[in-house]
């Protein structure tokens, strides 16, 4: 079943042939950007600004989004860039969205795990999420702020109490764990990394991480000591960043590229473009997780089609035994915490 999943790279626009150059056709998208003065923010935004079905780009933060804004409106692209400061203008911001995305939140220092983070960006998504419920209810919504396992479901249960949740529309976006598992693999292998595809199923941190090597495109296959390496290298691949950077910031960059390889996708998605797929933290009825991330048949509504999760090796089905409990156990930490908002 995985042999018809691509990379966005393959089957979508590269970032590195620039958006820029190619021709517009289809609909145009409004992409509200909350958090784009943050370290991810302003590299997301740069590369959503050469993505040319965007017609609006709307930053949102709580400090310097004007000059976000100003210095990307300088850019030779097609997106009209605005920008909005404070929660006086986040409603402004908003307004007629396709698509938000929501990278706004306290980066990752050494020795902090995602759940570390929990209490302050919890709060962050969940108000965010308000006033989406409110102004944009049936645009996309991509959650990139950690620790995505308990974020998403804060952003649906707040969708929940205003009557407006379809799951269909929510993410948690995981792109990053694709894209590592594709460069790390290629490396390894010595492969075309452009044409190396490597399903990542579970949840965004940690043991949650679950790697599908045995369903890489092309297939390839490890040493058992060597797949497990590579297996732990990508679990733990958030915190080889942060302990290089040494205090100075987390994954931002990386993370910035593989959002905006999601973002591309929603938007080929809406417009109508056929075999658009991507693994991303859903509301998932595939194991006993409530959420759960799988690749995904993505349509104009959405999720069109969950394509689970294929056959597993023994060390993969090990692998989703570990992480089930920690997962579960995230899931319910967030949806409490709406509970007791």
């Amino acid at each position: 079943m995985f042999s018809r999943i691509a990379r966005p790279s393959q089957t979508l626009c590269l970032f590195r042939h620039h958006f820029s150059t190619s021709s517009k056709v289809g609909k145009d998208v409004k992409v509200a950007v909350l958090g784009a003065a943050g370290g991810i923010g302003q590299p997301l935004s740069l590369l959503l600004k050469e993505i040319p079905l965007i017609s609006h780009l709307n930053l949102y933060d709580i400090a310097h989004t004007p000059g976000v804004a100003a210095d990307l409106s300088h850019i030779e692209t097609r997106a009209k860039v605005a920008g909005f400061l404070g929660p006086e203008e986040l409603d402004k911001c908003l307004e007629g969205a396709n698509i938000v995305l929501i990278p706004a939140g306290v980066p990752r220092k050494p020795g902090m795990t995602r759940d570390d983070l929990f209490n302050t960006n919890a709060g962050i998504v969940r108000d965010l999420t308000e006033r989406v419920a409110h102004v944009c209810p049936t645009a996309m919504l991509g959650i990139i702020t950690n620790p995505v396992n308990s974020t998403v479901p804060i952003a649906s249960e707040v969708l929940k109490k205003h009557g407006v949740y379809d799951p269909k529309r929510v993410f948690g976006v995981t792109t990053l764990d694709v894209v590592r598992s594709n460069t790390f693999i290629a490396e390894a292998k010595a492969l075309d990394v452009s044409k190396t595809n490597v399903p990542v199923i579970g949840g965004h941190s940690g043991v949650t991480i679950i790697p599908l090597i045995s369903q890489c495109t092309p297939p390839v296959s490890f040493p058992e000591n060597e797949r497990e390496k590579l297996s732990v290298r990508i679990q733990n691949a958030g915190t080889e960043v942060v302990e290089a950077k040494a205090g100075a910031g987390s994954a931002t960059l990386s993370m910035a590229y593989a959002a905006a390889q999601f973002c591309k996708s929603l938007i080929d998605a809406l417009n109508g473009k056929n075999e658009v797929v991507q693994c991303a933290f859903v509301r998932s009825d595939v194991t006993d997780a409530t959420y759960f991330s799988t690749p995904l048949l993505l349509g104009k509504n959405g999720v069109e089609k969950n394509l689970g999760m294929g056959k597993l090796l023994d060390y993969e089905v090990n692998l989703l035994k570990a992480a089930l409990p920690e997962l579960i156990a995230n899931i319910k930490k967030g949806e409490e915490f709406v509970a007791k908002s």
